[in-house]
């Protein structure tokens, strides 16, 4: 029998993403206050908390 194997992301990767993304959005909105740059750089997640600690 050949069983596919899928291939699953392990729980701490989802949880480090999904808080990338909180993060970014919630340090944007906080700073600009506007959804869609928030939503922006909730896309952009983990870079934008960086460029957010070195540059603030």
């Amino acid at each position: 029998m050949n069983e596919e194997k899928k291939s699953k992301k392990p729980d701490y990767l989802t949880s480090v993403g999904a808080l990338g993304i909180s993060l970014a959005t919630v340090i944007s909105y906080t700073n600009w206050h506007s959804i869609p740059w928030a939503i922006f750089h909730g896309c952009l997640n983990w870079i934008y908390v960086i460029y957010y600690a070195i540059r603030y």
